[in-house]
């Protein structure tokens, strides 16, 4: 695997985690310890914290809108996070904000952006050129399409066809590279703008970009890409994103984790076919009430 950062952002990252400054704004510990440090996701990609605001204790601050950390206990503060989670109340969670830098394949940001509720500035195409890195799936990734989801993979590829399709990423990928400095103004060749270069480019090359989001909403992108059923490429991003958040907010990571995360919402009809089942009475797809991807997705928790 490549190094995910150039030697120019090593030597920032370096730079600024030899040069600490006394601030009088409240910290989080576990957060200090991701600051600036690269965390590796996909095979050129990364996640890095580059500025946050807030902990556990600002969450609290904001729900009883009170001056400094006050005289609740931490056991207080943690009873008082998990009853906001509880009962959905998101605006206290929106006092804390981080602000990230991401490298990532460019299908992968296309998903990620459709959180709007975020600040982001990406490295611009128009404006200089893209590196030479592509993300090829690791062949325990490489899966066949389900047959049952339409969104989602199957069994895994083995032997000749999963080498075939990895010589085809590889291949499309620098060929398509090639192609792109090519058309680039160079060699005394009037050449294309970049700006429209970019546009023979994979969906694969790495791109960047500054992610600014308050917790209420990074949440809900962790809620949705940490899922299991999230495609893998996302899903790494945000299995990296929930170690960095769980050492930010534990307590407000630990309410998420248990009334979202590993939660399950149900509809009225679920509600009313588990209380017919505790009241001794044997319940069919056919009486109840439900579709029947809906009856799969029943049996699937509760069998």
């Amino acid at each position: 695997m490549n190094t995910p950062v150039t030697p120019e952002q090593q030597a920032e990252i370096d730079n600024l985690r030899e040069s600490p400054r006394q601030t009088l704004r409240v910290i989080s510990e576990g957060m200090e310890q991701h600051l600036y440090t690269a965390h590796p996701v996909l095979d050129h990609g990364f996640v890095r914290v580059v500025d946050y605001m807030g902990d556990d204790a600002a969450i609290c601050q904001a729900a009883r809108v009170s001056y400094g950390r006050g005289t609740k206990s931490v056991q207080n503060d943690e009873g008082l996070i998990r009853y906001l989670m509880r009962h959905w109340h998101s605006t206290p969670f929106e006092m804390c904000e981080v602000k990230l830098h991401v490298k990532l394949p460019v299908f992968v940001a296309r998903q990620w952006i459709r959180h709007r509720t975020a600040n982001v500035n990406e490295y611009s195409a128009r404006y200089s050129i893209l590196d030479r890195e592509f993300y090829i799936p690791a062949p325990e990734n490489l899966a066949a399409q389900s047959s049952v989801n339409k969104q989602g993979r199957s069994e895994v590829l083995e032997g000749d066809e999963a080498a075939r399709v990895l010589d085809l990423l590889r291949q499309d990928a620098m060929r398509s590279y090639d192609h792109y400095e090519d058309m680039l103004s160079q060699d005394g060749q009037q050449g294309l703008a970049r700006e429209l270069a970019r546009m023979n480019l994979p969906a694969n090359i790495y791109t960047q970009w500054y992610w600014k989001v308050d917790l209420h909403n990074l949440f809900h992108f962790l809620r949705l890409r940490a899922d299991a059923h999230a495609q893998y490429e996302i899903r790494a991003y945000a299995d990296a994103l929930c170690d960095i958040v769980a050492d930010w907010v534990p307590a407000a990571f630990g309410a998420f984790r248990d009334y979202r995360m590993d939660a399950v919402s149900l509809s009225a009809g679920a509600v009313s076919v588990l209380k017919r089942r505790l009241a001794g009475e044997t319940v069919a797809q056919e009486d109840s009430g439900m579709s029947m991807r809906e009856w799969r997705e029943f049996q699937e928790i509760w069998g």
